[in-house]
């Protein structure tokens, strides 16, 4: 499966993740989308993914060359290098995942994961 890469040392989606996203953005007056890690979750940090009417301030934007303003915030974006995101369908479901190298676990439901050292 392609990847589209939006910083070759920070995230990278594929295409089916693009596509995903430019179609939940479509006709919803929103600029873009917001990835952040929040510390929650049964295994200590959690992703959130939001839409955002506006582009937030001192945040790092990806991926406008491929139609999608990725938006994440300068601390979060350490703990987010290196990260695939990837839209998996299972049976009549589908979910973005996240493929985080800086996760050394991940709880059982995939919501939530630890980092290494901490």
């Amino acid at each position: 499966m392609p990847v589209q890469t939006f910083d070759p040392e920070s995230i990278s989606m594929t295409e089916s993740a693009v596509a995903h996203l430019r179609t939940r953005i479509r006709g919803t007056g929103a600029v873009g989308v917001r990835l952040a890690v929040s510390e929650k979750g049964c295994n200590g940090f959690m992703y959130e993914l939001g839409l955002v009417e506006s582009e937030p301030q001192e945040s790092l934007c990806f991926g406008e060359s491929l139609g999608i303003r990725l938006f994440v915030d300068p601390e979060d974006a350490e703990l987010l290098k290196g990260t695939e995101i990837d839209l998996v369908t299972e049976g009549l479901n589908s979910t973005l995942k996240f493929q985080n190298p800086n996760a050394e676990t991940l709880c059982g439901c995939g919501e939530s994961f630890s980092l290494r050292g901490t």
